[in-house]
């Protein structure tokens, strides 16, 4: 098991078409091992939880059932490896994750793959099995609705290096039908152990960050909307 750790991060998003937009926000998020799951002492428990509600799967098991039963469905047999998870806490009873990333190994400790796990809006949430090749990028078709603002077209080529070196370095582009880029995000940032002088000072640092994401897309929403970006409806879906 690895300890819990707090990944001070820059989210950066830029639109190529049919606008040109960019936006840049700093925030936080954890890294944590699926069978180490940390409870913070209770003063700072307001700070960060992790619970299975807030993620796909079933509520009633753990973090770690769900992504095993999600693995088994693909014919997946990690023989008891370790999960990491990178994602927001919950903070003052409230998280949204737009991206959650789980890196999944075998017994011996080798990386066997990796999940993308998105979010919506709408409270829609689908998973994504990633294999990397020797570039370590992975090309998926895009399956899921996310924005107003892009159809359930196209395909997603993902970057998603485990961590390493205190470093994260998370990229996702999305490519239209014709494989030009329609935008790209990128999640980068700085690794630290999660003792709990750096989350408080984190947190003081990014005062109520994870709070602020959900209205933060909205607001990058209206930004576009007002420039007239056209709005593709959503589809009936399900969550994975």
């Amino acid at each position: 098991m690895s300890p819990p750790q707090i990944v001070r991060t820059s989210i950066h998003h830029r639109r190529s078409v049919p606008v040109r937009h960019a936006f840049t926000y700093r925030s936080y998020s954890w890294l944590v091992d699926l069978d180490d799951v940390p409870e913070l002492p209770r003063l700072l428990r307001p700070l960060a939880g992790f619970h299975a509600a807030d993620h796909a799967g079933d509520p009633r098991r753990t973090l770690r059932e769900n992504v095993e039963a999600y693995l088994d469905d693909h014919g997946i047999d990690l023989g008891g490896g370790h999960i990491r998870m990178l994602a927001n806490a919950r903070v003052f009873g409230f998280v949204f994750n737009p991206l959650t990333v789980y890196w999944c190994h075998d017994a011996a400790g080798a990386l066997v793959c990796a999940i993308a796990e998105v979010h919506n809006t709408y409270g829609g949430r689908h998973r994504y099995l990633l294999r990397a090749d020797q570039r370590g990028e992975v090309t998926v078709p895009k399956a899921f609705y996310v924005s107003p603002f892009n159809p359930v077209s196209g395909r997603y080529v993902l970057r998603v290096p485990e961590p390493a070196g205190g470093r994260l370095g998370v990229a996702v582009t999305l490519l239209d039908a014709s494989g030009g880029v329609v935008l790209t995000a990128t999640w980068t940032g700085s690794v630290h152990p999660a003792r709990p002088t750096t989350v408080l000072t984190t947190a003081l640092a990014a005062p109520l960050a994870p709070l602020l994401v959900l209205a933060r897309i909205r607001w990058q929403g209206v930004r576009l909307w007002a420039r007239g970006l056209p709005l593709h409806p959503r589809p009936q879906e399900a969550a994975l």
